[in-house]
């Protein structure tokens, strides 16, 4: 299998994919891309003209795999042939796939896209009005507290998909809004997460660049 990964080792999206490509043993090449290089920019156009990563190449099928999401569905797909008995992160039956993208887009839309737009206002200093951003964020923890009050992970017993895109989306929200104290079972399920192996993989990773991330909790010390 010859895969290549471009990535960014602070990216959040780019943390869903690695959780993947660790929780499932693949090996894979990475191609870290500064964006504000041009060559390294060009490079990743090339592959996506799009120049968002993280984007999977396929060297042996002769594909360029973009966003997150499919990027993981494609690399379930690829290991079921060679791996029958590999637990996928995307259930094969219809009804548990749903389920899990459902959660997988909850994440992604209410969880990771506000984050995302508070951690840009910060870069960018605009200092905008973030209050609809950090109310979209309230809510889904408000919502996730009683969804978590019974399962182990996102969409039930096993690690999937939704909990790929949890990670990263709970990681950096949490540093902007911590999780208020009378939600338990989320911080409980935040810690059942960031303790799987992948994780922790992907966030050892991740600290050398940090320090370039606009912490505002006291989370930080933790991982850094």
């Amino acid at each position: 299998m010859s895969l290549t990964l471009y990535y960014h080792p602070l990216a959040s999206y780019c943390h869903k994919v690695l959780i993947a490509l660790y929780e499932h043993g693949v090996p894979f090449e990475k191609r870290l891309i500064n964006l504000g290089d041009p060559e390294e920019r060009a490079a990743l156009e090339a592959v996506w003209p799009m120049a968002k990563f993280p984007v999977l190449h396929d060297a042996a099928n002769g594909r360029d795999v973009p966003e997150s999401s499919i990027i993981i569905e494609y690399l379930d797909q690829l290991l079921a042939a060679s791996q029958p008995d590999l637990q996928p992160l995307l259930p094969r039956t219809s009804e548990q796939a749903l389920e899990v993208r459902l959660w997988d887009r909850f994440f992604d839309n209410y969880v990771h896209q506000p984050m995302q737009e508070i951690v840009l206002d910060h870069i960018r200093g605009v200092h905008a009005d973030m209050a609809h951003a950090r109310g979209t964020i309230k809510t889904a923890y408000k919502l996730l507290e009683g969804r978590m009050a019974k399962r182990q992970w996102a969409c039930g017993e096993h690690f999937s998909l939704a909990d790929c895109a949890a990670t990263p989306a709970l990681f950096y929200a949490c540093t902007l809004l911590p999780f208020p104290e009378e939600y338990p079972q989320l911080a409980a399920y935040f810690e059942r997460l960031v303790a799987r192996p992948s994780v922790q993989r992907v966030l050892e990773e991740a600290k050398p660049f940090f320090q370039y991330y606009p912490f505002e909790a006291d989370i930080a010390p933790r991982f850094r």
